[in-house]
Protein backbone atom coordinates (compact mmCIF):
# COMPACT_ATOMS: atom_id res chain seq x y z
CA UNK A 1 0.00 0.00 0.00
CA UNK A 2 1.19 3.34 -1.08
CA UNK A 3 1.43 6.49 0.87
CA UNK A 4 -0.44 8.02 -1.60
CA UNK A 5 -2.96 5.13 -0.95
CA UNK A 6 -3.06 5.96 2.73
CA UNK A 7 -4.57 10.21 1.72
CA UNK A 8 -2.25 12.27 3.42
CA UNK A 9 0.08 10.54 4.58
CA UNK A 10 1.47 8.83 7.73
CA UNK A 11 3.89 12.04 8.50
CA UNK A 12 0.80 14.22 9.10
CA UNK A 13 -0.12 11.83 12.13
CA UNK A 14 3.06 11.03 13.31
CA UNK A 15 5.83 13.03 11.86
CA UNK A 16 7.68 9.79 12.24
CA UNK A 17 10.76 10.48 10.62
CA UNK A 18 11.24 12.92 14.11
CA UNK A 19 8.88 11.13 16.34
CA UNK A 20 7.35 14.77 17.11
CA UNK A 21 4.39 14.80 19.95
CA UNK A 22 1.03 16.98 19.92
CA UNK A 23 3.01 18.88 22.69
CA UNK A 24 6.02 19.60 20.46
CA UNK A 25 3.74 20.22 17.25
CA UNK A 26 2.15 23.23 19.30
CA UNK A 27 5.41 24.53 21.52
CA UNK A 28 9.00 23.08 21.52
CA UNK A 29 9.54 24.28 24.74
CA UNK A 30 6.79 21.92 26.18
CA UNK A 31 7.75 18.69 27.32
CA UNK A 32 8.54 16.40 24.48
CA UNK A 33 6.95 13.17 26.29
CA UNK A 34 4.95 13.53 29.85
CA UNK A 35 3.64 9.73 30.52
CA UNK A 36 6.16 7.59 32.27
CA UNK A 37 6.31 3.87 32.79
CA UNK A 38 3.90 4.50 36.52
CA UNK A 39 1.92 7.12 34.50
CA UNK A 40 1.08 4.58 31.81
CA UNK A 41 0.74 1.48 34.43
CA UNK A 42 -2.02 3.49 35.79
CA UNK A 43 -3.50 4.77 33.19
CA UNK A 44 -3.88 1.36 31.72
CA UNK A 45 -5.19 0.14 35.15
CA UNK A 46 -7.73 3.47 35.62
CA UNK A 47 -9.24 2.66 32.24
CA UNK A 48 -9.00 -1.35 32.55
CA UNK A 49 -10.53 -1.53 36.06
CA UNK A 50 -14.27 -0.13 36.52
CA UNK A 51 -15.23 -1.44 40.29
CA UNK A 52 -18.80 -1.44 38.26
CA UNK A 53 -17.89 -4.95 36.59
CA UNK A 54 -17.07 -6.56 40.09
CA UNK A 55 -20.64 -6.10 41.41
CA UNK A 56 -21.74 -6.79 37.84
CA UNK A 57 -20.33 -10.46 37.85
CA UNK A 58 -20.58 -11.07 41.61
CA UNK A 59 -24.54 -10.46 40.76
CA UNK A 60 -24.42 -13.52 38.50
CA UNK A 61 -22.86 -16.11 41.22
CA UNK A 62 -19.88 -17.71 41.44
CA UNK A 63 -20.00 -19.11 38.21
CA UNK A 64 -18.75 -15.43 37.15
CA UNK A 65 -15.35 -16.13 38.34
CA UNK A 66 -14.86 -18.81 35.31
CA UNK A 67 -16.48 -16.51 33.22
CA UNK A 68 -14.08 -13.80 34.13
CA UNK A 69 -10.98 -16.04 33.22
CA UNK A 70 -12.63 -16.96 30.13
CA UNK A 71 -12.95 -13.19 29.28
CA UNK A 72 -9.20 -12.99 29.94
CA UNK A 73 -7.78 -15.63 27.97
CA UNK A 74 -10.24 -15.21 24.69
CA UNK A 75 -10.30 -11.48 24.84
CA UNK A 76 -8.08 -9.79 26.79
CA UNK A 77 -4.66 -12.02 25.95
CA UNK A 78 -5.26 -11.84 22.10
CA UNK A 79 -6.09 -7.69 22.41
CA UNK A 80 -3.31 -7.32 24.48
CA UNK A 81 -0.49 -8.88 22.96
CA UNK A 82 -2.40 -7.47 19.48
CA UNK A 83 -1.67 -4.20 20.93
CA UNK A 84 1.57 -4.75 21.70
CA UNK A 85 3.03 -6.26 18.35
CA UNK A 86 0.75 -3.62 16.11
CA UNK A 87 2.27 -0.15 18.60
CA UNK A 88 5.64 -1.78 18.18
CA UNK A 89 5.37 -1.88 14.73
CA UNK A 90 3.24 1.53 14.27
CA UNK A 91 4.23 3.54 16.92
CA UNK A 92 2.28 6.65 16.50
CA UNK A 93 -0.30 9.12 17.61
CA UNK A 94 -3.79 8.04 16.72
CA UNK A 95 -2.94 4.01 17.48
CA UNK A 96 -5.89 2.07 16.03
CA UNK A 97 -7.01 4.87 13.48
CA UNK A 98 -2.98 4.57 12.13
CA UNK A 99 -3.27 0.64 12.15
CA UNK A 100 -6.57 0.43 10.31
CA UNK A 101 -5.38 2.98 8.00
CA UNK A 102 -2.47 0.71 7.05
CA UNK A 103 -3.79 -2.17 6.77
CA UNK A 104 -7.39 -1.64 4.70
CA UNK A 105 -6.96 2.66 3.43
CA UNK A 106 -8.53 5.37 4.65
CA UNK A 107 -12.07 4.42 5.54
CA UNK A 108 -11.17 1.58 7.28
CA UNK A 109 -8.90 4.04 9.77
CA UNK A 110 -11.57 6.69 9.96
CA UNK A 111 -14.35 4.32 10.84
CA UNK A 112 -12.14 2.58 13.05
CA UNK A 113 -11.44 6.03 14.68
CA UNK A 114 -14.97 7.11 14.62
CA UNK A 115 -16.72 4.10 16.18
CA UNK A 116 -14.17 3.61 19.07
CA UNK A 117 -14.91 7.79 19.53
CA UNK A 118 -18.47 7.40 19.49
CA UNK A 119 -18.56 4.76 22.00
CA UNK A 120 -17.45 6.84 24.74
CA UNK A 121 -20.33 8.74 24.61
CA UNK A 122 -22.81 6.23 26.01
CA UNK A 123 -19.67 4.96 28.15
CA UNK A 124 -19.34 8.50 30.17
CA UNK A 125 -22.97 8.67 31.22
CA UNK A 126 -22.93 5.22 32.08
CA UNK A 127 -19.46 5.68 34.66
CA UNK A 128 -20.90 8.50 35.70
CA UNK A 129 -23.98 7.38 36.98
CA UNK A 130 -22.35 4.61 38.57
CA UNK A 131 -20.13 7.22 40.65
CA UNK A 132 -23.38 8.86 40.89
CA UNK A 133 -24.76 6.21 42.77
CA UNK A 134 -22.30 5.17 44.71
CA UNK A 135 -21.22 8.75 45.86
CA UNK A 136 -24.87 8.37 47.99
CA UNK A 137 -23.46 5.98 50.23
CA UNK A 138 -20.90 8.24 51.93
CA UNK A 139 -24.12 9.37 53.58
CA UNK A 140 -26.38 6.56 53.40
CA UNK A 141 -29.20 7.84 55.73
CA UNK A 142 -30.01 11.30 54.19
CA UNK A 143 -28.88 10.61 51.11
CA UNK A 144 -30.49 7.52 49.70
CA UNK A 145 -33.50 8.94 48.98
CA UNK A 146 -31.52 9.88 45.73
CA UNK A 147 -30.53 6.73 43.94
CA UNK A 148 -34.09 7.07 42.09
CA UNK A 149 -33.95 10.27 40.95
CA UNK A 150 -32.76 10.85 37.86
CA UNK A 151 -32.19 14.91 38.25
CA UNK A 152 -29.83 14.08 40.60
CA UNK A 153 -28.03 11.46 38.38
CA UNK A 154 -27.91 13.97 35.40
CA UNK A 155 -26.64 16.77 37.38
CA UNK A 156 -23.52 14.48 39.07
CA UNK A 157 -22.69 13.38 35.40
CA UNK A 158 -22.64 16.27 33.97
CA UNK A 159 -20.75 18.57 36.31
CA UNK A 160 -17.95 15.79 36.84
CA UNK A 161 -18.31 15.29 33.20
CA UNK A 162 -17.07 19.49 32.60
CA UNK A 163 -14.34 19.20 35.66
CA UNK A 164 -12.56 16.08 33.81
CA UNK A 165 -12.75 17.90 30.35
CA UNK A 166 -11.61 21.32 31.35
CA UNK A 167 -8.61 19.03 33.03
CA UNK A 168 -7.59 17.27 29.87
CA UNK A 169 -7.88 20.66 27.65
CA UNK A 170 -5.43 22.22 30.25
CA UNK A 171 -2.88 19.46 29.35
CA UNK A 172 -1.88 15.81 29.80
CA UNK A 173 0.80 16.74 31.60
CA UNK A 174 -2.21 17.83 34.63
CA UNK A 175 -5.10 15.87 33.39
CA UNK A 176 -2.90 12.63 33.84
CA UNK A 177 -2.97 13.18 37.64
CA UNK A 178 -6.89 12.82 37.42
CA UNK A 179 -6.38 9.40 35.70
CA UNK A 180 -3.45 8.98 38.33
CA UNK A 181 -5.46 9.56 41.52
CA UNK A 182 -8.49 7.14 39.98
CA UNK A 183 -6.26 4.76 40.08
CA UNK A 184 -4.99 4.97 43.19
CA UNK A 185 -8.93 5.85 44.17
CA UNK A 186 -9.33 2.50 42.55
CA UNK A 187 -7.25 0.19 44.83
CA UNK A 188 -8.25 1.05 47.86
CA UNK A 189 -11.75 -0.01 48.05
CA UNK A 190 -10.50 -3.36 46.14
CA UNK A 191 -8.04 -3.76 49.05
CA UNK A 192 -10.93 -3.15 51.59
CA UNK A 193 -13.57 -5.52 49.75
CA UNK A 194 -10.52 -8.24 49.65
CA UNK A 195 -9.96 -7.69 53.41
CA UNK A 196 -13.24 -7.46 54.65
CA UNK A 197 -14.59 -10.42 52.14
CA UNK A 198 -11.77 -12.88 54.16
CA UNK A 199 -12.70 -11.14 57.38
CA UNK A 200 -16.55 -12.12 56.71
CA UNK A 201 -15.04 -15.67 55.72
CA UNK A 202 -13.27 -15.68 58.61
CA UNK A 203 -15.76 -15.23 61.21
CA UNK A 204 -19.45 -16.06 59.40
CA UNK A 205 -18.10 -18.60 56.35
CA UNK A 206 -18.73 -18.26 52.85
CA UNK A 207 -22.42 -16.75 51.67
CA UNK A 208 -22.12 -18.01 48.38
CA UNK A 209 -21.26 -22.05 47.60
CA UNK A 210 -18.03 -22.20 45.82
CA UNK A 211 -18.54 -25.97 43.92
CA UNK A 212 -18.06 -27.62 40.91
CA UNK A 213 -22.29 -27.17 40.18
CA UNK A 214 -22.48 -23.36 41.48
CA UNK A 215 -19.09 -22.50 39.14
CA UNK A 216 -20.70 -24.06 35.88
CA UNK A 217 -21.26 -21.17 33.92
CA UNK A 218 -25.48 -21.32 32.36
CA UNK A 219 -25.98 -22.19 28.67
CA UNK A 220 -29.31 -20.32 28.63
CA UNK A 221 -29.60 -17.45 26.84
CA UNK A 222 -30.10 -14.66 29.15
CA UNK A 223 -26.67 -15.89 31.46
CA UNK A 224 -25.21 -15.60 27.75
CA UNK A 225 -25.67 -12.02 27.18
CA UNK A 226 -23.93 -11.36 30.65
CA UNK A 227 -20.65 -12.91 28.91
CA UNK A 228 -20.95 -10.02 26.74
CA UNK A 229 -20.34 -7.76 29.60
CA UNK A 230 -17.14 -9.01 31.26
CA UNK A 231 -15.50 -9.17 27.83
CA UNK A 232 -16.34 -5.38 27.75
CA UNK A 233 -14.90 -5.09 30.85
CA UNK A 234 -11.51 -6.22 29.97
CA UNK A 235 -11.00 -3.67 27.02
CA UNK A 236 -9.12 -0.03 27.31
CA UNK A 237 -5.33 -1.75 26.88
CA UNK A 238 -5.43 -0.40 23.35
CA UNK A 239 -6.55 3.37 24.83
CA UNK A 240 -2.09 4.09 25.62
CA UNK A 241 -1.29 3.30 22.04
CA UNK A 242 -3.44 7.04 21.08
CA UNK A 243 -0.91 8.82 22.59
CA UNK A 244 2.29 7.14 21.85
CA UNK A 245 4.01 10.29 21.17
CA UNK A 246 3.62 11.31 24.15
CA UNK A 247 4.84 8.82 25.94
CA UNK A 248 8.59 7.87 26.89
CA UNK A 249 9.95 5.65 24.38
CA UNK A 250 6.86 3.81 23.56
CA UNK A 251 8.23 0.65 22.20
CA UNK A 252 9.60 -0.09 25.67
CA UNK A 253 7.09 0.57 27.83
CA UNK A 254 4.27 -0.03 26.23
CA UNK A 255 4.64 -3.78 26.71
CA UNK A 256 6.22 -3.45 30.22
CA UNK A 257 2.93 -1.33 30.79
CA UNK A 258 0.70 -3.71 29.64
CA UNK A 259 2.05 -6.59 31.16
CA UNK A 260 1.98 -4.71 34.67
CA UNK A 261 -1.48 -3.40 34.35
CA UNK A 262 -2.99 -7.06 32.68
CA UNK A 263 -2.27 -8.48 35.99
CA UNK A 264 -3.51 -5.95 38.29
CA UNK A 265 -6.62 -6.39 36.40
CA UNK A 266 -6.94 -9.56 36.11
CA UNK A 267 -6.36 -9.68 40.25
CA UNK A 268 -8.90 -7.22 40.40
CA UNK A 269 -11.83 -8.27 38.64
CA UNK A 270 -11.01 -11.77 39.82
CA UNK A 271 -10.30 -11.91 43.27
CA UNK A 272 -12.64 -8.69 44.16
CA UNK A 273 -15.45 -10.56 42.80
CA UNK A 274 -14.56 -13.93 44.69
CA UNK A 275 -14.35 -11.57 48.29
CA UNK A 276 -17.77 -9.64 47.18
CA UNK A 277 -19.19 -13.62 47.01
CA UNK A 278 -17.76 -14.29 50.27
CA UNK A 279 -19.78 -11.67 52.12
CA UNK A 280 -22.83 -11.06 50.71
CA UNK A 281 -24.87 -13.70 49.08
CA UNK A 282 -25.19 -13.07 45.11
CA UNK A 283 -29.20 -12.26 45.11
CA UNK A 284 -28.18 -9.67 47.32
CA UNK A 285 -26.01 -7.87 45.24
CA UNK A 286 -27.31 -4.94 42.99
CA UNK A 287 -25.25 -4.09 39.03
CA UNK A 288 -25.93 -0.59 39.77
CA UNK A 289 -24.91 -0.19 43.41
CA UNK A 290 -23.13 -3.49 44.49
CA UNK A 291 -19.88 -3.21 45.23
CA UNK A 292 -20.34 -0.54 47.88
CA UNK A 293 -23.25 -2.72 48.78
CA UNK A 294 -21.07 -5.18 49.84
CA UNK A 295 -18.91 -3.41 51.53
CA UNK A 296 -21.82 -1.46 53.64
CA UNK A 297 -22.88 -4.70 54.60
CA UNK A 298 -19.84 -7.03 55.25
CA UNK A 299 -18.49 -3.73 57.51
CA UNK A 300 -21.35 -3.71 59.27
CA UNK A 301 -21.21 -7.63 59.89
CA UNK A 302 -17.80 -7.49 60.97
CA UNK A 303 -18.20 -3.88 63.17
CA UNK A 304 -16.34 -1.50 60.93
CA UNK A 305 -18.65 0.68 59.70
CA UNK A 306 -16.24 3.26 59.43
CA UNK A 307 -14.84 2.18 55.82
CA UNK A 308 -18.11 2.75 54.21
CA UNK A 309 -17.87 6.63 53.71
CA UNK A 310 -14.26 6.38 52.57
CA UNK A 311 -14.85 3.46 50.41
CA UNK A 312 -17.70 4.86 48.63
CA UNK A 313 -15.92 8.40 48.14
CA UNK A 314 -12.87 6.21 46.18
CA UNK A 315 -14.89 3.99 44.38
CA UNK A 316 -16.90 7.50 43.07
CA UNK A 317 -13.63 9.23 42.24
CA UNK A 318 -11.91 5.89 40.73
CA UNK A 319 -14.56 6.31 37.79
CA UNK A 320 -14.27 9.96 37.38
CA UNK A 321 -10.74 9.40 36.90
CA UNK A 322 -11.54 6.55 34.37
CA UNK A 323 -13.57 8.27 32.22
CA UNK A 324 -11.22 11.86 32.31
CA UNK A 325 -8.74 8.98 30.95
CA UNK A 326 -10.64 7.59 27.94
CA UNK A 327 -11.91 11.39 26.96
CA UNK A 328 -7.88 12.25 27.22
CA UNK A 329 -7.14 9.04 24.80
CA UNK A 330 -9.98 9.26 22.74
CA UNK A 331 -9.77 13.16 21.72
CA UNK A 332 -7.02 12.11 20.24
CA UNK A 333 -8.81 10.07 17.34
CA UNK A 334 -10.78 12.71 15.97
CA UNK A 335 -7.81 15.48 16.26
CA UNK A 336 -5.41 13.08 13.90
CA UNK A 337 -8.66 12.75 11.73
CA UNK A 338 -8.85 15.93 11.12
CA UNK A 339 -5.68 16.82 10.45
CA UNK A 340 -6.06 14.42 7.66
CA UNK A 341 -9.05 16.76 6.75
CA UNK A 342 -11.66 13.64 7.20
CA UNK A 343 -12.89 15.75 10.00
CA UNK A 344 -13.39 19.61 10.10
CA UNK A 345 -9.88 21.08 10.30
CA UNK A 346 -10.63 22.55 13.85
CA UNK A 347 -10.20 19.11 14.71
CA UNK A 348 -6.85 19.04 14.31
CA UNK A 349 -5.74 22.31 15.69
CA UNK A 350 -4.52 22.73 19.18
CA UNK A 351 -5.54 24.78 21.81
CA UNK A 352 -3.05 27.64 21.47
CA UNK A 353 -1.68 27.78 25.14
CA UNK A 354 -1.97 24.54 26.15
CA UNK A 355 -0.95 22.57 22.88
CA UNK A 356 -3.96 20.32 23.06
CA UNK A 357 -7.04 18.82 20.73
CA UNK A 358 -9.32 20.84 22.46
CA UNK A 359 -11.65 21.45 19.75
CA UNK A 360 -12.23 17.10 19.98
CA UNK A 361 -12.17 17.13 23.71
CA UNK A 362 -15.27 19.86 23.79
CA UNK A 363 -17.17 18.56 21.35
CA UNK A 364 -16.99 14.97 23.08
CA UNK A 365 -18.17 16.26 26.20
CA UNK A 366 -21.25 18.72 24.67
CA UNK A 367 -22.45 15.23 22.91
CA UNK A 368 -21.84 12.88 25.91
CA UNK A 369 -23.74 15.46 28.11
CA UNK A 370 -27.06 15.09 25.77
CA UNK A 371 -26.13 11.12 26.09
CA UNK A 372 -26.81 11.98 29.52
CA UNK A 373 -30.20 13.20 28.94
CA UNK A 374 -31.27 10.56 25.84
CA UNK A 375 -30.30 7.67 27.97
CA UNK A 376 -32.67 8.46 30.65
CA UNK A 377 -35.32 8.90 28.65
CA UNK A 378 -38.47 6.71 28.68
CA UNK A 379 -36.81 4.75 31.24
CA UNK A 380 -35.89 4.13 34.98
CA UNK A 381 -32.15 4.93 36.22
CA UNK A 382 -31.32 1.23 36.39
CA UNK A 383 -33.06 0.94 32.93
CA UNK A 384 -31.16 3.94 32.09
CA UNK A 385 -27.75 2.48 32.99
CA UNK A 386 -28.64 -0.87 31.19
CA UNK A 387 -29.41 0.60 27.44
CA UNK A 388 -26.13 2.76 28.16
CA UNK A 389 -23.73 -0.30 29.08
CA UNK A 390 -25.58 -2.03 25.70
CA UNK A 391 -24.76 0.98 23.08
CA UNK A 392 -21.71 1.17 25.02
CA UNK A 393 -20.23 -2.61 23.77
CA UNK A 394 -21.30 -2.25 20.31
CA UNK A 395 -20.21 0.34 19.47
CA UNK A 396 -16.92 -0.14 21.32
CA UNK A 397 -16.64 -3.38 19.71
CA UNK A 398 -16.60 -2.33 16.17
CA UNK A 399 -13.24 -1.06 16.67
CA UNK A 400 -11.74 -4.10 17.66
CA UNK A 401 -12.83 -5.61 14.80
CA UNK A 402 -10.93 -3.42 12.59
CA UNK A 403 -7.75 -3.66 15.35
CA UNK A 404 -8.01 -7.93 15.05
CA UNK A 405 -7.88 -7.71 11.41
CA UNK A 406 -5.23 -4.87 11.05
CA UNK A 407 -3.21 -7.70 13.08
CA UNK A 408 -4.16 -10.38 10.56
CA UNK A 409 -3.51 -8.47 7.03
CA UNK A 410 -0.52 -6.58 8.69
CA UNK A 411 1.34 -10.04 9.54
CA UNK A 412 2.43 -9.70 5.79
CA UNK A 413 4.41 -6.38 6.36
CA UNK A 414 8.29 -6.95 7.28
CA UNK A 415 9.09 -6.89 10.99
CA UNK A 416 12.44 -5.29 11.55
CA UNK A 417 14.52 -6.45 15.05
CA UNK A 418 13.14 -3.10 16.22
CA UNK A 419 9.57 -5.13 16.74
CA UNK A 420 7.85 -7.15 18.87
CA UNK A 421 6.26 -10.24 17.89
CA UNK A 422 3.86 -11.66 19.73
CA UNK A 423 5.15 -15.29 21.04
CA UNK A 424 5.34 -18.02 18.33
CA UNK A 425 5.40 -15.71 15.37
CA UNK A 426 3.12 -14.95 13.06
CA UNK A 427 1.19 -18.29 13.03
CA UNK A 428 0.38 -17.23 16.53
CA UNK A 429 -0.80 -13.66 15.72
CA UNK A 430 -2.98 -15.53 12.97
CA UNK A 431 -4.32 -17.44 15.92
CA UNK A 432 -4.98 -14.38 17.95
CA UNK A 433 -6.12 -12.62 15.27
CA UNK A 434 -8.94 -15.19 14.26
CA UNK A 435 -9.69 -16.08 18.47
CA UNK A 436 -10.05 -12.26 18.91
CA UNK A 437 -12.03 -10.90 16.29
CA UNK A 438 -14.38 -14.33 16.97
CA UNK A 439 -15.23 -13.26 20.25
CA UNK A 440 -15.44 -9.85 19.39
CA UNK A 441 -18.31 -10.44 16.79
CA UNK A 442 -20.03 -12.90 19.48
CA UNK A 443 -19.94 -9.77 21.84
CA UNK A 444 -21.38 -7.70 19.24
CA UNK A 445 -24.40 -10.06 18.64
CA UNK A 446 -24.99 -10.56 22.41
CA UNK A 447 -25.08 -6.57 23.19
CA UNK A 448 -28.19 -6.39 21.12
CA UNK A 449 -30.56 -8.40 23.50
CA UNK A 450 -31.91 -6.47 26.35
CA UNK A 451 -31.40 -7.49 29.69
CA UNK A 452 -34.46 -10.32 30.92
CA UNK A 453 -35.40 -7.76 34.05
CA UNK A 454 -35.88 -4.39 31.29
CA UNK A 455 -39.52 -4.22 31.54
CA UNK A 456 -39.80 -2.52 27.88
CA UNK A 457 -37.76 -4.56 25.93
CA UNK A 458 -38.69 -3.36 22.23
CA UNK A 459 -37.80 0.15 23.53
CA UNK A 460 -34.14 -0.57 24.90
CA UNK A 461 -33.57 -2.86 21.57
CA UNK A 462 -34.51 0.24 19.45
CA UNK A 463 -32.53 2.50 21.77
CA UNK A 464 -29.01 0.34 21.57
CA UNK A 465 -29.97 -0.21 17.85
CA UNK A 466 -31.01 2.50 16.59
CA UNK A 467 -27.96 4.49 18.92
CA UNK A 468 -25.47 2.54 17.41
CA UNK A 469 -26.62 2.67 13.95
CA UNK A 470 -27.05 6.37 13.83
CA UNK A 471 -23.89 6.97 14.63
CA UNK A 472 -22.31 4.50 12.29
CA UNK A 473 -24.46 6.38 9.45
CA UNK A 474 -23.19 10.03 10.75
CA UNK A 475 -19.56 8.83 10.67
CA UNK A 476 -20.12 7.62 6.91
CA UNK A 477 -21.59 10.85 5.82
CA UNK A 478 -18.78 12.67 7.68
CA UNK A 479 -15.61 10.76 5.71
CA UNK A 480 -17.43 10.93 2.29
CA UNK A 481 -18.03 15.12 2.86
CA UNK A 482 -14.56 15.09 4.17
CA UNK A 483 -13.41 13.18 0.78
CA UNK A 484 -15.00 15.72 -1.34
CA UNK A 485 -14.01 18.53 0.71
CA UNK A 486 -10.05 17.42 0.09
CA UNK A 487 -10.85 16.30 -3.83
CA UNK A 488 -12.14 20.18 -3.92
CA UNK A 489 -9.47 21.46 -2.24
CA UNK A 490 -6.74 20.00 -4.62
CA UNK A 491 -8.83 21.23 -7.55
CA UNK A 492 -8.26 24.19 -6.75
Amino acid sequence: MSDQENGPNLELLSLTGGGVSIAEAQDPNRPKRVMGLRDLVLFYVVTGVSLRWIATAAAAGPSSVVIWLGAWLLFYTPLALSVIELSSRYPNEGGLYVWSKRAFGDFSGFMAAWTYWTSNLPYFPAVLYFAAANVLFMRPAQWSHLSSNATYSIIFSLVTLAAATFLNVVGLDVGKWLHNIGAFAMWIPVLIIIGLGLLAYHRFGSANGFSLHTMTPSLRLNDIIFWSVLAFAFGGCETGSFMAEEIKNPRRIIPLALFVGGLTIAFCYIVGTICVLLALPSSEVSPLQGLVQAIAKTSERVGLPGFLPIAAFLIALSNVGSSGAYLAAVARLPFVAGVDHYLPASFGKLHPRWGTPWVALLTQAVIGAIFIFLGQAGTSVQGAYEVLISMSVISYFIPYLYLFASMFKLQGEPAGDEIIRVPGGRPAAYVLAVVGFAATLLTIALSVLPPPDEPNKALAVCKVVGGCGALVLIGVGLYWAGKRRALRDQAF
